[in-house]
């Protein structure tokens, strides 16, 4: 699927999986890819359904007691925030769009672990929304909302670029067109709202930029 004729104003990011790599730190603190992706997956699947904020700690705690990892796993992700890394093209994509649309993010994540991996991107963004800022997780319309409150802006007026598949219901709920950066090749859940594009990297973000692919 390609992006479309859209010209947005302004950028909102995932950060945790459409900007950043966040997936290898699971995987180095589980010992295993298997281990990881099963203690990410009932994460994602648990702040899905918990609507109003819960720490963030508490939250990776009790994923990783779901899947049978040591509890003390948990402050371990957390210690080793500082070495999240983005995805290999995402400095370039984000300083070629950086200066021509305004950038926000929208994640999952406690204030001062969202600012720590914000920093890891190397890009400043015109507003930063967390969960806990925002009192609910996403996919509740609220943390989408408040970001385009601080911006100023119409929903029709940004393109939400998504990492995980449940961004794809938020998104829709507040009327974002949403590009979904669907690095992992994760399943479309069947009853989501189809994304405007769906891309294995952010270059196809390029052709946002005057005369296409820049």
């Amino acid at each position: 699927m390609g992006t479309g004729p859209i010209r947005p104003k302004a950028l909102l990011f995932d950060l945790l999986t459409a900007l950043i790599d966040s997936w290898s730190l699971w995987d180095a603190v589980a010992g295993n890819a298997a281990g990881g992706r099963s203690w990410r997956a009932a994460y994602l699947k648990n702040t899905y359904a918990a609507g109003g904020y819960r720490p963030y700690r508490t939250m990776v705690h009790e994923a990783a007691v779901e899947t049978g990892l040591p509890a003390e796993f948990a402050d371990r992700l957390v210690a080793r925030y500082a070495e999240l890394a983005p995805w290999p093209e995402a400095p370039e994509i984000l300083g070629a769009l950086r200066g021509k649309f305004r950038f926000g993010i929208v994640t999952n994540c406690s204030e001062a672990l969202g600012h720590i991996a914000v920093a890891r991107t190397g890009i400043s963004f015109d507003v930063v929304v967390t969960a806990e800022r925002a009192g609910f997780y996403k996919p509740d319309a609220r943390p989408y909302r408040l970001a385009l409150d601080a911006l100023g802006l119409a929903a029709a007026d940004c393109l939400f670029v998504a990492g995980s598949a449940y961004d794809l219901y938020g998104g829709a709920a507040v009327g974002l067109p949403v590009f979904w950066h669907n690095r992992l090749g994760l399943p479309m859940p069947p009853d989501a709202p189809p994304p405007m594009a769906e891309h294995r990297t952010l270059y196809p973000l390029r052709e946002l930029l005057p005369g296409g692919a820049g």
